[in-house]
């Protein structure tokens, strides 16, 4: 048994089942990959991922094809990590992380409801009933969203976690102005969650007509593919259910979705195979192959 193995069964056993970002905590110095392996490959430990996997589109990868959450992440934030005779314990710690998760994407949603509701109050004499809708999509609609503090990408100011994003969808006849005071008070609304200490939430978003999204179904280049992921995995948060519904409709009818679907099973094929890959990847000798592996880059061409 390796020192680092032995570091964590002992660590483990005296303090009962931990996830991977308490384990990083508590053995400062120890590199993310070499305690990845550790967990997976000692036979007196067992790790529970809790949640799901799902597609993510990416530049840095062959194909843009990959799995979120990253291996990192995973295991960092949606990982258990147990003795490997103590199945009780593991099961009681998972199912208590698994809890605040969907606790946590409950609460965002929320928020992204009571955000929307807001803007909808102040644009109120104006907002066409059937001519709008707000999509929600990212961790939240997969209830995945976590509270780990992250610099917000523009100010730099701490984040509380998974960020809240949607998309505003206009049917064509709405006018151009309402349209351009719905981007503005989106934005006025997004710097209030932002600087607000009580809130601290980054809410990315974009607002288009639905002759955008006709485009935008043509997915013959990274945005847009991206965009389709994005309208893919939403779901309705606020607004027109017909608008919503002639979304996911021509989704369907253009192939977009099957085209979708392939490049998840695509992407969950890498992911095993990247796996197993780092499993035998010396830590201290990471390249670029194992980096795009292990990390992955934000996701953010839709809401540039």
């Amino acid at each position: 048994m390796s020192p680092l193995e032995r570091a964590v069964v002992d660590l483990v056993r005296a303090a009962g089942p931990l996830t991977g970002i308490e384990l990083r905590d508590r053995l400062r110095g120890e590199g993310p990959l070499a305690l990845w392996q550790a967990c997976r490959t000692s036979p007196a430990l067992e790790t529970r991922t809790v949640g799901q996997r799902y597609l993510r589109l990416d530049r840095q990868v062959e194909g843009f094809a990959r799995l979120s959450p990253s291996i990192l992440r995973e295991f960092l934030t949606y990982s258990v990590i147990g003795l490997a005779g103590d199945p009780g314990a593991l099961e009681a710690r998972a199912q208590e992380v698994r809890s605040r998760i969907e606790e946590t994407s409950r609460q965002k949603e929320g928020l992204a409801r009571d955000f929307v509701e807001g803007i909808r109050r102040e644009l109120a004499g104006s907002w066409p009933e059937d001519g709008v809708c707000v999509i929600l999509a990212g961790d939240i609609v997969y209830r995945m969203a976590h509270r780990v503090p992250r610099p917000e990408r523009s100010t730099g100011e701490l984040v509380h976690g998974s960020d809240i994003d949607l998309v505003a969808v206009a049917a064509d006849d709405v006018p151009d102005d309402f349209v351009r005071r719905l981007d503005e008070a989106i934005y006025r609304h997004k710097h209030r969650a932002l600087v607000t200490p009580s809130v601290r939430e980054e809410i990315d978003y974009v607002v288009k007509k639905m002759a955008r999204v006709r485009e935008q179904l043509r997915f013959d280049d990274f945005k847009r593919m991206v965009a389709c992921k994005i309208l893919y995995e939403g779901t309705l948060l606020y607004g027109s259910q017909p608008l919503f519904a002639e979304i996911k409709s021509l989704l369907r009818e253009q192939g977009v979705t099957g085209k979708l679907e392939e490049l998840e099973d695509r992407a969950r094929a890498a992911r095993a195979s990247g796996e197993a890959h780092l499993l035998h990847c010396a830590p201290g000798k990471m390249g670029s192959e194992e980096r795009v592996l292990f990390y992955s880059a934000e996701e953010s061409e839709e809401f540039e």
